[in-house]
């Protein structure tokens, strides 16, 4: 059953389409409103916003954006948005000064909160590149959603690229520009048997780059 959508939640969609003038485009993979994991490159605040708002309305209402807790806890409006109107799962972002026996049990805690986020029949939003790039480039994969399809291997991950988002909010703006931008959703990727971490990333990026617009 699909939990029932927050009332700003239609007019924060509308507004993020409007300001970006987002294109979406479905190139291979249908929209259906069943469990996936929708992951994309990672360039602006907006990202997830407008990710979140190309999803079709029985989509975006089971759907939960992974987002930095740091970033969405400060104020008063943005704890409000993401957690009442976007219900979206916060975790910590890593800490590079931790021990290894820390970052393990970190990792698996982390796992832990996506899969209660995903729930029976939820779907996800992340960037697996774990910070904002340039736009230019699509960086490196971080580990979590291997393990994650480790721990779901049924669950599909579909792949989006978002174009112009790093434009429409640049890095260290508050205002944003509008100016069209393009979010494009490829074929689903599941874990294969016996798929190393570093095979999964890897094709899991390309998945990502091969949407980029030439």
């Amino acid at each position: 059953m699909s939990p029932s959508a927050h009332p700003l939640a239609g007019v924060l969609a509308w507004v993020a389409r409007l300001i970006s003038g987002v294109q979406v485009r479905w190139e291979g993979v249908p929209p259906e409103a069943h469990q996936r994991v929708y992951f994309a490159n990672h360039s602006s605040h907006l990202d997830f916003v407008v990710l979140w708002s190309a999803l079709p309305v029985e989509i975006r209402t089971r759907t939960r954006p992974v987002a930095a807790r740091d970033y969405w806890e400060k104020g008063l409006l943005r704890p409000y948005l993401a957690g009442r109107v976007f219900r979206a799962a916060l975790i910590e972002r890593g800490d590079r000064t931790a021990a290894p026996g820390e970052g393990v049990a970190a990792g698996r805690t982390l796992i832990d909160r996506l899969l209660e986020a995903l729930g029976e029949d939820g779907s996800l939003i992340v960037f697996p590149e774990g910070t904002r790039g340039t736009g230019e480039e699509v960086g490196s994969f971080k580990s979590g959603i291997y393990h994650l399809a480790r721990r779901k291997p049924d669950l599909e991950f579909v792949p989006a690229y978002l174009e112009n988002l790093n434009r429409v909010l640049p890095k260290g703006e508050v205002l944003p520009v509008p100016l069209l931008c393009t979010v494009t959703f490829g074929p689903p990727l599941r874990l294969r048997a016996e798929e190393t971490r570093q095979s999964f990333l890897e094709r899991a990026r390309a998945a990502v780059c091969a949407l980029r617009r030439r």
